[in-house]
């Protein structure tokens, strides 16, 4: 490290390494959430351990769930009745899952619970829920704000019923009522009126883990969701690998000439990342998948990128970052809502890639990326755990590249920089 600042590897031969990387967040995050909610006993096997599902696992703790360590598992004593808070308030940090997820289990409590956390939260998009918490009858104060902090009183149980909203800023909007549906008197119906659902992937990945835990789901009609009350029973899961984190890692077979397999690849799988295979063959890789896991194989060139990549929106740094080192130009498209992210991801991908010589446009709703000399210079993170991924990826292909507090890679990641290392061949 150079004062706060970690000097990005750049490889003197192509990467062959096989890489295993920790469970997904977004799996594991829902997989407590309906733990917490289910009648008994559930285990999640090798859950991620980052800050985000971390902040999760204390926040259902806050709401009265007992959830324990057992080795690399946690064991979830779920509350299939009302939730009785250990604490008068839970610190979400910058994490979207339990920013929205936790407050409509609050709902449940008997007694008051506040919702808080870093400065860049209180920016991200919570109104509708909030709104569509107050209709399904919760009772909350925000101030008016239609942000964080809030304070939900409980009173033991939420009538639910019908809600219309406009998810277009994140689908998790649409989630955290779907998650907590279950456990409302009547179920829970949500209309999404507004432009498109970013991250689809996310929504069917929600609703396939409902139904795992029991509930009855009804997706069948495009931007409406039917959850029936009932009792979610408890589950032994296996957490897969979180594809997205998987991202850097592939690309680097790319953009090295080299070759990566990802240890655990996912025969089937709701996880948006399921679509990174494809894209870096656009870009002049090619892949295999076998018992050993997905292998990504790079090849002389680096080619750029057109896609609409609204559905796959956590590869878009990454993918930024290799289109900033293709032979052509890129234009990525369908992501305005990055702008709503634990930074404004695209003004960041601009700024930083501009700023090692790049020539990027940020455009109304994505990037356009053309091809340049790039140099070595600080890549800021922005307390982006993507962002500083990206960085990562230039620095294979540019030398002195200063990636500033990498260690924000902890959100989602941690031990990064000792898995990027073992990629590139340091010893274990």
């Amino acid at each position: 490290m150079r004062g706060d600042s970690w000097p990005a590897p750049t490889p003197a031969t192509p990467v062959d390494a096989v890489v295993r990387v920790p469970g997904s967040k977004s799996l594991t995050n829902r997989q407590l959430v309906l733990a917490a909610l289910a009648d008994g006993r559930s285990r999640l096997r090798r859950p991620l351990r980052s800050r985000d599902t971390l902040l999760m696992a204390a926040g259902l703790r806050a709401l009265g769930v007992p959830i324990t360590d057992d080795g690399d598992d946690w064991v979830v004593d779920g509350q299939p009745g009302t939730l009785h808070p250990r604490a008068p308030s839970v610190d979400v940090g910058n994490a979207g899952t339990v920013a929205r997820f936790l407050p409509p289990l609050a709902g449940l409590a008997e007694g008051t619970v506040s919702f808080d956390g870093d400065p860049r939260v209180r920016e991200r998009p919570v109104g509708p829920l909030l709104t569509a918490l107050r209709t399904l009858g919760i009772d909350l104060d925000d101030g008016g704000r239609g942000s964080l902090p809030v304070t939900v009183h409980g009173h033991g149980s939420v009538a639910g019923g019908e809600v219309t909203l406009d998810a277009s800023t994140s689908s998790q909007l649409v989630s955290a009522l779907l998650l907590a549906a279950p456990r409302y008197e009547r179920g829970v119906t949500v209309r999404h009126e507004g432009p498109p659902v970013p991250s689809a992937p996310h929504l069917r990945m929600t609703a396939a883990e409902l139904r795992a835990a029991g509930a009855e789901v009804d997706d069948a009609t495009p931007d409406v969701w039917r959850v029936a009350p009932g009792v979610l029973r408890p589950r032994d899961v296996d957490v897969e690998p979180d594809l997205s984190s998987a991202a850097p890692f592939l690309a680097a077979a790319l953009v090295t000439g080299g070759r990566v397999t990802l240890a655990g690849w996912p025969a089937g799988t709701t996880q948006p990342g399921a679509s990174l295979p494809e894209l870096l063959a656009r870009c002049g890789a090619t892949y295999t998948v076998d018992g050993d896991g997905l292998t990504v194989t790079g090849g002389d060139e680096i080619h750029g990128l057109e896609a609409d990549l609204r559905d796959c929106p956590e590869a878009v740094p990454v993918l930024a970052a290799v289109a900033a080192l293709a032979d052509g130009p890129s234009r990525l498209t369908g992501i305005a809502h990055l702008r709503l992210q634990e930074t404004d991801r695209l003004a960041a991908l601009a700024a930083e890639i501009n700023g090692l010589g790049g020539r990027v446009r940020d455009t109304a709703d994505g990037l356009e990326i053309q091809p340049a000399a790039l140099h070595g210079g600080r890549w800021r993170t922005y307390h982006d755990h993507r962002i500083a991924m990206a960085g990562a990826v230039l620095g294979l292909r540019v030398s002195g590249v200063l990636v500033e507090d990498v260690a924000t890679t902890g959100k989602t990641l941690p031990r990064f920089v000792d898995l990027w290392a073992r990629m590139l061949g340091a010893p274990h």
